[in-house]
């Protein structure tokens, strides 16, 4: 008896990927007068372009005098552009487009600022990423550490328009693990970890006597510090609370803790 024909699968082209090239990073989109003039006053070579509203005309006089110098475009708008030229209605009138700011390593002791210096890991919310660094410079903190942790926030249009000029006045450094980069701070900083309970209370660590500056270590929203990253502190501290409710949220947590834990000078 005879086989029946066989069917010949039919044929597939296959294509072997090429290398795959990184993507260009996304522009800043800077939204709002006091994170564009931020952005002016700290980076104005990365400013490659400004949009405005009628009603920012003589806000941006000093801008754009510097634009034309430098024979860069600024144009004004109206709302319903300008919005989606800074992908919000909540622009504040006023978007700057610039060079994206890269966050480098931190690979040795002296590119830290002196000072008291955030540290966050795995700080998911951007609006809360804003928040602190606004905090942070409103305290006078010089520098931030971001951790590697995946969840980590990084810097989107929604950090920088809430941290209102924030962003632009700190150091910004990353490292790939925490726990390592806490440790290496050691000899410069008394790092701190903040815990939703069982730590000292603000005021215990600067009774201390360590003259160090302070590492504020602060953790993901929902869970906190990871075990390791909060071993590897030298001391764990908590805001005392009446109890009603657990925590407080860690942009507001942050900033209370800034403020009870920096060293006035004497």
């Amino acid at each position: 008896m005879s086989q029946p024909p066989r069917q010949t699968p039919p044929r597939q082209n296959k294509i072997i990927p090429g290398p795959v090239r990184p993507r260009t990073p996304e522009p800043d989109r800077i939204c709002g007068p006091v994170a564009v003039a931020a952005l002016f006053a700290h980076r104005p070579g990365a400013v490659l372009r400004l949009f405005y509203l009628p009603t920012r005309r003589q806000d941006v006089g000093s801008f754009c005098a510097r634009l034309a110098q430098e024979r860069k475009p600024y144009r004004e708008v109206e709302a319903g552009e300008l919005a989606r030229i800074a992908g919000t209605t909540h622009h504040g009138g006023i978007v700057a487009v610039a060079t994206p700011r890269e966050v480098p390593a931190v690979t040795r002791l002296e590119q830290v600022p002196t000072g008291l210096l955030p540290v966050l890991d795995g700080i998911g919310n951007p609006h809360n990423l804003g928040a602190i660094a606004r905090s942070a410079a409103f305290f006078g903190c010089k520098g931030m550490l971001l951790s590697g942790d995946p969840r980590q926030a990084g810097l989107s249009d929604s950090a920088w328009r809430t941290s209102e000029g924030g962003l632009e006045a700190l150091t910004l450094l990353r490292t790939s693990d925490l726990p390592v980069a806490l440790g290496a701070l050691a000899p410069r900083f008394l790092t701190v970890a903040a815990v939703a309970r069982g730590g000292e209370a603000p005021e215990a660590i600067l009774a201390s006597g360590d003259a160090r500056d302070i590492a504020l270590v602060l953790g993901n929203e929902e869970e906190g510090l990871a075990e390791p990253t909060i071993a590897a502190c030298a001391r764990r501290v908590t805001l005392p609370g009446s109890g009603l409710v657990e925590s407080l949220n860690v942009s507001v947590a942050a900033a209370v803790l800034m403020h009870a834990l920096r060293r006035h000078p004497t």
